[in-house]
């Protein structure tokens, strides 16, 4: 009978365990509202929408690299992360500048590529951005 117990004392834990556990995965989950990626050669790219306790919403840029290290025979593969957080604030800044540069790339050359100004600050632009 005392070994029986044990096994319900055991299973009962168990199921609260993945209870909690289903529960904090539930929780992440909703603070991630959208997400995209990119794939680039050996590098994937993830654009996430996601929302902070407080209700507000921001973009989490995701570069994730895979990593093979070892030989052919026995390969050792990692992926290297880097993250970049953009919150609602300062969204038109970073499409504006982003713009500049990828207008500047795309060019070969800076001639003709919008020019920004610091007053106060605060970056502006001749770029008009609806969100």
């Amino acid at each position: 009978m005392r070994i029986s117990k044990k096994k319900d004392i055991f299973a009962l834990d168990f199921v609260t365990y993945n209870l909690k556990k289903q529960k904090s995965m539930v929780q992440a989950d909703k603070e991630l509202v959208f997400s995209e990626s990119v794939k680039a050669g050996k590098r994937i790219y993830y654009f996430d929408v996601k929302q902070s306790r407080n209700g507000d919403k921001y973009i989490a840029i995701t570069e994730s690299k895979r990593i093979v290290a070892g030989s052919d025979d026995d390969p050792q593969v990692s992926y290297e992360k880097h993250k970049l957080f953009l919150y609602k604030e300062d969204f038109s800044k970073f499409v504006a500048a982003l713009t500049n540069v990828i207008d500047i790339a795309s060019q070969g050359n800076a001639e003709g590529a919008q020019h920004y100004a610091q007053a106060d600050g605060e970056l502006t632009s001749d770029i008009d951005i609806q969100f």
